[in-house]
């Protein structure tokens, strides 16, 4: 039976299969510099921080301890998709992915501009500060860095990706290396699925940058230059060696409707081998496979992602 997330489902999961932006600089910040932060160090909090040249994202954290968990959701997404859940036995329905890794230590999610929130109905997020037009992976990247360092929130951090935000943290691992304590892959996004997809890449690019939702004309709607993306992480340097997860879906992607089945069919070809390909980038990695669950693994099987962030989480807090 496969499992559908509650509202944009249909058509954020396909969206959500998003790789990333990518010109291969980020613009500088202009204006004044982050004010300072008030983000505790342990304990709830939930509000914006300053993060330069007038901008401000809204992060949200939980628990104590370190290393410190950053979850990044997937293309047009929120943060909300850590904090709820749509589960069947013998799957809890709680806690979902954020209170679930505070009940064992510091765990942190965000806002990107131009990102869908969960609620009746669907908008898009006012919590942090819109940004127009097409942006790179770099700019993203380059988001997340300035986020953890205006809140000062001792890193390194370990880094959970779901989707395209697989690719965000991939490439702050490669570019922040002593940043980087550990990173966990949630059914994410890899850089061979260009090739894999051949002539039908710019048919799927075009369903990902408007998968179909009520946004797509706005402005602020989140979009990426997906092989700009491509092309800066392969032009990165190599991932630092940290401990590593990987988790995959095993049913089939949701898509809006009217999608063409041979886009489909050939996206569900190359899906196992992308999520090979992650498993390959580091040593001993393991891989876990999401039985019953479409692309939001998160959502579906929150205990498996949850176990998978704690098993990382150990590795890195055994390291001599």
């Amino acid at each position: 039976m496969r499992h559908r997330t509650p509202l944009l489902s249909v058509v954020l999961a396909a969206a959500v299969l998003a790789a990333v932006p990518g010109c291969d600089g980020a613009p500088a910040l202009r204006g004044a510099p982050p004010a300072a932060s008030s983000v505790p160090a342990t304990g709830d909090f939930s509000g914006q921080v300053d993060v330069g040249g007038g901008r401000k994202l809204h992060l949200s954290c939980k628990g104590s301890g370190s290393p410190v968990v950053v979850l990044e959701s997937g293309l047009h997404d929120s943060s909300d998709t850590w904090t709820f859940t749509d589960t069947r036995p013998p799957v809890p329905a709680s806690p979902a992915v954020f209170p679930g890794v505070a009940a064992f230590t510091r765990v942190c999610v965000y806002d990107r501009p131009g990102t869908v929130r969960y609620t009746a109905p669907p908008a898009l997020t006012t919590r942090s500060t819109p940004v127009d037009g097409i942006r790179s992976l770099t700019a993203m990247a380059g988001d997340l860095d300035r986020l953890l360092t205006s809140a000062h929130l001792p890193g390194p951090y370990v880094l959970a990706g779901h989707s395209f935000g697989g690719m965000i943290t991939r490439l702050y691992a490669q570019r922040h290396p002593g940043k980087t304590a550990g990173l966990v892959f949630v059914d994410a996004f890899g850089t061979d699925i260009r090739a894999l997809f051949g002539a039908r890449w710019a048919a799927y690019c075009e369903l990902l940058d408007r998968p179909g939702t009520p946004f797509d004309a706005q402005p602020a709607f989140e979009r990426v230059d997906l092989d700009g993306a491509i092309d800066s992480v392969t032009a990165a340097r190599a991932l630092p060696a940290v401990p590593m997860a990987v988790l995959s879906k095993t049913e089939p992607f949701a898509a809006p409707p009217g999608t063409p089945k041979d886009l489909l069919d050939t996206l569900e070809r190359a899906w196992p081998r992308v999520q090979q390909k992650l498993v390959e980038l580091g040593s001993q990695t393991p891989h876990f496979l999401a039985t019953g669950s479409d692309h939001y693994v998160q959502v579906h099987d929150p205990d498996l992602t949850i176990s998978a962030i704690r098993l990382v989480v150990g590795r890195v807090r055994a390291e001599p």
